[in-house]
């Protein structure tokens, strides 16, 4: 965050620059108000440019085996560009390298979920996924392993068949 800041600012300062060298080309004839109006431009640009290439940014920094499995598009009236093309505020993903499978229940699997958000440290989960009855849990608290694998005190939640993060961890 601190050096997207340092970012708007240098681009801030760049197109002051360029408007400041752009009228003394032409011989001190633009008005004075032009410099910090490009300045401004050049650092609402940035910002905007920071907010589109953050997911990107982002993606190509995860380790191998960690695959995208579900993404979160923001539009807002504040920021009227969202309205034509909106940007991914934040994202799920799915360490599939580190999956674990029980022999005696093979419809369950045991993965990590990571949440990014854009401005939100990640957090990370670890899950239990029952790809036949379509219901994960948060491996958090109360959860006990049996000597065979089983789960006693899982929260269950129910999920929707055609969620993407279940289908991700389904497949593997």
């Amino acid at each position: 965050m601190f050096i997207e800041l340092i970012a708007t600012v240098f681009a801030g300062i760049a197109c002051a620059g360029v408007v400041m060298v752009l009228n003394i080309t032409f011989g001190r004839r633009l008005p004075k108000w032009i410099t910090p109006i490009a300045a401004g431009a050049g650092m609402i640009a940035m910002t905007i440019s920071n907010e589109y290439t953050w997911f990107n940014r982002t993606a190509e920094s995860l380790p191998e085996g960690v695959e995208i499995a579900s993404t979160v598009e923001e539009q807002s009236w504040g920021r009227p560009w969202t309205q034509i093309a909106p940007y991914t505020k934040r994202f799920v993903a799915v360490d599939v390298a580190t999956m674990r499978k029980n022999a005696n229940i093979p419809s369950q699997r045991i993965t990590d979920l990571y949440f990014f958000g854009r401005w939100s440290p990640v957090s990370q989960a670890p899950m239990l996924f029952d790809c036949d009855a379509a219901r994960s849990a948060i491996l958090i608290d109360g959860a006990v392993f049996g000597a065979d694998g089983t789960v006693s005190n899982a929260d269950w939640q129910q999920m929707p068949t055609e969620d993407p993060i279940l289908a991700m961890v389904c497949k593997a």
